[in-house]
């Protein structure tokens, strides 16, 4: 996509997540579904984190041994005659619409102090750049699980996130915010509503 139709899918993004906002919504979970978006994960991880793309490029949706050698071929082709390096410019290369989307969301999300809940592979590439361009996002942020896609624990460690859960899990489509999200409303609740040793009569003697 070029920069423009970044940026106009960018501030969409974030439309979508202010009217939610306005409506109510304090919490938002970010999840993915598509074809091909470990690829764009992958190159847009590399370019963000400064790690070599071997490192990034993982089995996707179940690849042999042969097709990984394949993808891994393409993708370094692709890295050597694309040479976009600021973190729009990474996103308009190698992220799709959706992606670009998606980062809006979250910037809007932080912005409206709401909590941004991150899946797993894509949904955290995707918070690469959203951090590049916004650091403080970071305090808004809750990492629901790790993936077993080989990149995102060196996602998380760039991060320095602690995800809320590690279940081998590589599905995608937000299964990871779906686990997670029942922790975190536990935790509020016994933020909230868990008595005190003083109002359950509880005495140090």
């Amino acid at each position: 996509m070029t920069r423009q139709q970044c940026e106009t899918a960018i501030d969409r993004g974030a439309q979508i997540c202010h009217t939610l906002f306005k409506n109510g919504t304090n919490i938002l979970g970010f999840g993915e579904m598509g074809i091909g978006n470990t690829s764009a994960a992958s190159m847009i991880m590399s370019k963000v984190c400064q790690i070599p793309l071997r490192d990034c490029i993982g089995r996707g949706s179940g690849l042999n041994d042969e097709q990984l050698l394949h993808k891994q071929s393409k993708l370094e082709k692709a890295a050597e005659t694309n040479h976009a390096n600021t973190p729009l410019d990474v996103m308009a290369t190698f992220g799709g619409f959706e992606m670009a989307m998606m980062c809006g969301a979250m910037l809007q999300a932080a912005e409206n102090k709401m909590v941004v809940m991150v899946d797993g592979f894509i949904a955290t590439a995707v918070f690469l750049v959203a951090h590049a361009l916004a650091p403080q996002i970071l305090d808004y942020a809750i990492f629901c699980h790790q993936s077993d896609e080989q990149g995102h624990r060196k996602m998380l460690e760039y991060l320095k996130a602690k995800p809320l859960l590690s279940l081998g899990m590589r599905l995608g489509e937000g299964t990871g915010c779906a686990l997670a999200y029942p922790i975190v409303q536990s935790s509020l609740a016994f933020l909230n509503d868990m008595a005190s040793f003083e109002s359950a009569g509880v005495t140090s003697k």
